[in-house]
């Protein structure tokens, strides 16, 4: 080594030891909290949370390894709106349990040291609300009794079944019927998915049959249930993993804040929605393992991690999600509707679905877009100059520039700074119902080296859309490069396609394009069909040296073969596509 080189990694080394000499070493023993106690820990840790946001230099707040257990009734309580999550109808009160909450702190560091947190009751387990330079690492997250209830098959005969149940699903059989209960909580309504590990797959399943029949206990956590069986979809060596529907909590909150690192994280369960993320800045989550434990099938009683309105870079690399009833990952903005335009440059806008609503989707000197609902092409910008919630569904938009002539009541407004960079990489995608990544923002994408495995939907959608979900974010420069799918689709036979690119468009015109510069290179498909590509909409789509193969999985249904390899829509400037060959 040169003088040089060692005079820099001196300088560099003192500068590790000064900076890690100068936060502050926090160990949540010194607040009464015991690794391997099975006592409730939130008390002790809200303490020592409060003693790290005293630190001006930062702090690491230091859990040594062992079980840490937290109750719901002890939590700390906010009100949160979160996106994607549920209406007024489906969950009123938006008040939630917060497990670890961390608000307002900044330079801080938690080191699980390999611990598992669990948790008791339903609750968001981790907020991390308006911080910066925030790092969890090395921890994993389970539930005392996860909120998906696990029922494995046996034996199926068309008039009875045998059945056992997962011993972390409480149940109770009251007048020959099965019901499902939690710590503080019954499920009175039921979603289910039918699971085979062994296939890998997770596929849509009804309950009525056992809803409908006649339930007896042969011995605790086996059970045998008399039905009609005939149609029912069950085979033996499947499990049905059954979840009340409405998402009132979820697994992690990050919220209005900068700098968030998850690093060497499990999360063994989450209920409601996954990992949220919302107007939120510059995210590295980088080994987020999203995986079931103790032999349970499911992890995620919907999407894995969910990115809404947030900007700056996110990072997703060597993650796992499997066991998901939803997305592993979905990237997208919040087109709100123009309900009324009080002065050319004041207009009243209005979150449209039911799931969605209750935040500040616009800040001051944000840059807005005004995008055609039907069309979905962006007529002017401007930027903000003041905003409010007036309302839960509402906000007032007071504009600097008047709105452009041709935009009307009708039209939707997209917040054009609360868009992010994204990198997806050396992750992989398994057994889940739906789709492996939504994305849609109209930055710099990169999905790179990615294993998309059996996932029931495509393995990539692009879509956009500002009459169902009024998920926004044209896009304008995507690479998906090195990425193996394999098998995707078999919840969608005849329209198996391993990457969809469909934006939601009801106005279409011979020159009409959504999304732009998309280019699809080095990946391998290993299809179940013939479906490779769907577009439609693109200006700049690029198709070349991919390998195209079929699966050798040997489905249980019948092929359909109703579409062609690629479906080529509306597109201009898309060059590579061309019909397999039958070799």
């Amino acid at each position: 080594m040169n003088t040089i080189f060692k005079l820099i990694f001196a300088l560099a080394a003192a500068g590790a030891v000064s900076i890690a000499q100068s936060q502050k070493m926090i160990d949540v023993r010194d607040f009464g909290v015991a690794p391997n106690s099975f006592i409730d820990a939130t008390e002790g840790v809200k303490k020592a949370i409060e003693r790290c946001k005293s630190e001006n230099n930062g702090a690491t707040l230091v859990f040594p390894k062992g079980r840490y257990d937290f109750w719901h009734e002890k939590t700390e309580k906010r009100e949160y709106f979160i996106s994607n999550t549920s209406s007024e109808e489906e969950c009123p009160s938006k008040i939630k349990n917060i497990g670890l909450l961390f608000e307002g702190v900044k330079n801080l560091t938690v080191e699980g040291n390999g611990s598992i947190f669990v948790f008791h009751g339903k609750m968001i387990t981790i907020g991390i609300d308006h911080c910066e330079n925030i790092e969890m690492r090395n921890l994993s997250v389970d539930f005392e009794r996860p909120s998906m209830s696990e029922l494995s098959m046996i034996e199926v005969n068309s008039d009875y079944l045998i059945a056992s149940v997962h011993p972390d699903s409480k149940y109770a059989i009251i007048d020959s019927k099965l019901f499902w209960y939690g710590e503080g909580y019954n499920i009175p309504r039921y979603h289910v998915i039918m699971t085979d590990t062994i296939e890998g797959t997770a596929k849509y399943r009804g309950w009525n049959p056992i809803l409908e029949g006649s339930v007896t206990e042969l011995e605790p956590f086996k059970l045998r249930i008399d039905g009609d069986f005939r149609n029912s979809g069950y085979a033996a060596g499947q499990t049905l993993t059954v979840r009340d529907p409405y998402r009132d909590h979820v697994g992690v909150f990050v919220n209005l804040s900068k700098n968030i690192r998850l690093y060497g994280v499990n999360m063994h369960y989450m209920h409601g929605l996954g990992i949220i993320s919302q107007f939120s800045e510059n995210l590295t989550y980088r080994r987020v393992n999203i995986t079931p434990s103790r032999g349970r099938t499911i992890a995620a009683f919907a999407d894995g991690m969910h990115f809404s309105g947030c900007k700056g870079k996110i990072l997703i690399d060597s993650c796992r999600f499997k066991g998901l009833h939803d997305d592993p990952v979905n990237v997208h903005g919040t087109y709100l509707k123009i309900t009324e335009i009080q002065t050319p440059t004041r207009i009243k806008v209005r979150f449209m679905h039911g799931q969605t609503y209750g935040f500040a989707a616009f800040y001051e000197n944000d840059t807005v877009g005004f995008v055609n609902s039907a069309a979905l092409l962006t007529k002017g910008k401007s930027k903000v100059k003041t905003a409010r919630l007036v309302s839960e569904r509402e906000m007032l938009i007071e504009l600097e520039s008047p709105l452009p002539k041709e935009v009307s009541t009708g039209y939707c407004v997209e917040n054009l700074t609360w868009t992010p960079s994204l990198q997806v990489c050396n992750n992989r995608f398994e057994m889940t119902c739906t789709r492996g990544l939504l994305v849609t923002t109209p930055r710099s994408i990169r999905i790179e080296n990615n294993v998309f495995y059996r996932t029931g939907m495509y393995g990539i959608l692009i879509a956009c859309d500002a009459g169902s979900w009024y998920e926004s974010g044209a896009v304008n420069d995507a690479i998906i490069r090195g990425n193996l799918f394999d098998a995707c689709g078999y919840n969608i036979l005849g329209n198996s396609y391993a990457i969809s690119i469909e934006p939601e468009v009801h106005e279409e015109s011979p020159k009409h394009q959504v999304h732009r510069n998309i280019r699809i290179e080095n990946n391998t498909f290993k299809t179940l069909e013939t479906q490779v590509i769907k577009a439609k909409f693109v200006d700049g789509l690029i198709f070349e040296n991919n390998l195209i193969e079929k699966s050798t999985w040997q489905k249980t249904e019948d092929e359909k073969n109703s579409l062609p390899a690629f479906k080529i829509e509306h597109c201009k400037r898309d060059s590579g596509f061309q019909e397999p060959s039958n070799d």
